[in-house]
């Protein structure tokens, strides 16, 4: 990974909390930072819905493919398709087209526990830069979960294509700042600069 994406976070990252702690209670009252913090955890439970529903797409595809190589005549198709096999084994424009959907589905979970665990964390402190933060990641995961699951169902396999569209890149900026967003919001509480509850 280059220095960019983390010089563009961490400086967006410091920025933002630093005008959002010192500056939100003259324009928000305590109520309204309270009622903000449920933003970001709203998105999650959103995303993780969405992260359910397309997980019955790669269910769809891993009958679709199996049949599509049985046409083909591939050998040991069951063995190679089904589960509990996570992917597809072999090398074929079926098997290659079936990862990429499940590659758009599994790749999810890499990413979803860190951002979750440090998005309710950055939302203690710096409720309104993690929403934004929780929903640059959500919409960039979508993007590129689409991308994938598409280079998939055009029958390329090629996975070079899951960038393709413009947001996607950005799940990675909405990653680091969440992470470097509940960092920073761990280190007010730990320090005492921030109370809980």
């Amino acid at each position: 990974m280059t220095t960019k994406p983390l010089l563009i976070c961490l400086s967006t990252a410091s920025i933002g909390s630093f005008l959002e702690l010192t500056t939100s209670s003259k324009f928000l009252s305590t109520s309204s930072t309270t009622q903000l913090t449920a933003l970001t955890p709203a998105i999650l439970i959103g995303t993780g819905f969405w992260t359910l529903a397309h997980g019955f797409t790669v269910g769809k595809a891993r009958s679709k493919y199996a049949e599509l190589a049985k046409k083909d005549g591939e050998p040991n198709v069951d063995e190679r398709y089904l589960l509990p096999n996570l992917y597809a084994q072999g090398t074929s424009k079926h098997a290659k087209a079936f990862n990429c959907i499940q590659r758009s589905h599994q790749q999810i979970f890499e990413t979803f526990t860190t951002v979750t665990l440090s998005g309710i964390m950055g939302a203690i402190s710096f409720p309104i830069c993690t929403a934004v933060s929780t929903l640059v990641y959500a919409v960039g995961r979508y993007q590129l979960s689409k991308g994938y699951a598409e280079a998939g169902s055009e029958g390329s396999g090629d996975a070079s294509k899951r960038y393709k569209y413009p947001l996607a890149k950005y799940m990675w900026y909405g990653f680091l700042g969440n992470v470097l967003l509940g960092m920073g919001s761990c280190g007010l509480i730990i320090s005492g600069k921030k109370r809980v509850g």
